[in-house]
């Protein structure tokens, strides 16, 4: 018993020690210091906690994979869709007889982000209109989107959002190609990542006139569309119209 326990409390740290070796070797990010000192802090402190708590350590042969270590992680956020889920339902009332084409005929591209609340910051009601969302909130790679939107469901109005403090601003395609491949050298299967452009942008407003212009200029997005570009500020709320 005393041996497994050992090995368990071995294997947690030495999990801990690959993951602030990964951060260490990531690349340096262009833009947003602040996001760069809190990155650094981050990566310090867990090394420090590391070699505090275990400096015996050593690298195990019966350690995980990488790929066995990212399914180890917490990952625990579905435990609590089910509860969620039945009070969402308990106020549900008429909105499964909603009809499947937006009522406002709009569209909205925006990013990820986990700070963006689309319909809590325009007022926008289930029902209403599409969001597609990706990182950066990409006018390109939701163009497969917006066609089924016009052709099959009526849209015919596209707002742009993109935002402050995005995460698109700090880095670049060649920089992460190099850090998912860095991730496990040892899987071929990894140089895929090659093939994707991951559509990194430097400056906030230009991105936004870039997104709006593509569109506007796109032989597949319907005649006639209206396109606004927007930019929503994450310290405040308030967004601001660009195009």
């Amino acid at each position: 018993m005393q041996v497994l326990s050992r090995r368990l409390y071995n294997g947690g740290f030495n999990h801990l020690k690959s993951t602030s070796h990964l951060l260490r070797k990531a690349p340096r990010v262009v833009g947003h210091p602040a996001l760069t000192r809190s990155c650094s802090v981050a990566a310090a402190k867990l090394s420090e906690d590391i070699d505090t708590k275990s400096p015996a350590l050593a690298d195990d042969p019966t350690a995980p994979s990488p790929s066995e270590r990212l399914h180890d992680t917490h990952m625990s956020a579905y435990k609590d869709f089910t509860k969620a889920n039945e009070r969402y339902v308990a106020s549900f009332g008429e909105k499964g007889k909603l009809p499947l084409p937006p009522a406002k005929k709009l569209l909205i591209i925006t990013c990820m982000d986990a700070r963006i609340n689309v319909y809590a910051e325009l007022g926008i009601q289930e029902g209403e209109a599409h969001i597609v969302r990706n990182a950066g909130g990409d006018a390109k790679e939701a163009l497969r989107s917006i066609i089924i939107s016009q052709r099959l469901l009526g849209t015919r109005e596209i707002a742009v959002f993109h935002h402050t403090g995005c995460g698109m601003v700090t880095f670049n395609t060649p920089q992460l190609r190099k850090l998912v491949k860095d991730s496990d050298p040892s899987n071929p299967a990894l140089n895929a990542v090659d093939e994707i452009d991951f559509h990194e942008f430097n400056g906030l407003e230009e991105s936004v006139k870039a997104d709006v212009k593509f569109l506007q200029e796109n032989p597949l997005v319907l005649p006639g569309t209206k396109v606004t570009g927007w930019v929503y500020e994450v310290e405040t709320g308030k967004i601001r119209q660009i195009v």
